[in-house]
């Protein structure tokens, strides 16, 4: 039997234009933590001489990532917004590897939900970026 809320957070990704533009796919997910992966993609390199994704893309894996675990947290609302997101690059994404980014809903109180993500490329000790964010958490997201 599938969960409601993990059922939710499927559809919260599919839902999302930019999500299929950029391919993301769920990986894993359920009890405030998610999963999300997104392939190499050449129509996203921010540096044609390195051929190395752009921060932005990066930044929309972990922003996703993050409001996808709020929705499958078991406190979580059925909606999300992104209040704030903060995003250390810590280096360059490997040319030519998938991003996968992982995030844990840790803390929601009644309208704002805490996350923590990493994204990682195929070496997984050294991150590429990590992140903080706080999303909507009363439901009342836009």
């Amino acid at each position: 039997m599938s969960d409601p809320k993990t059922d939710l957070a499927r559809r919260f990704i599919e839902a999302i234009p930019h999500s299929h533009a950029l391919s993301m796919q769920v990986d894993a997910l359920g009890d405030g933590r998610a999963e999300l992966s997104m392939p190499y993609d050449s129509r996203l390199v921010g540096d044609p001489h390195g051929g190395v994704i752009s921060g932005g893309a990066v930044s929309a894996l972990l922003d996703t990532c993050g409001g996808t675990a709020v929705i499958s947290h078991p406190e979580g609302p059925g909606q999300t917004a992104t209040i704030s997101l903060r995003i250390d690059y810590m280096r360059a994404a490997t040319p030519g590897q998938r991003l996968v980014a992982r995030a844990e809903c840790y803390h929601v109180t009644r309208s704002v939900a805490f996350v923590r993500a990493t994204a990682t490329d195929d070496d997984r000790d050294h991150p590429v970026a990590t992140a903080t964010g706080t999303f909507t958490a009363d439901g009342g997201a836009a």
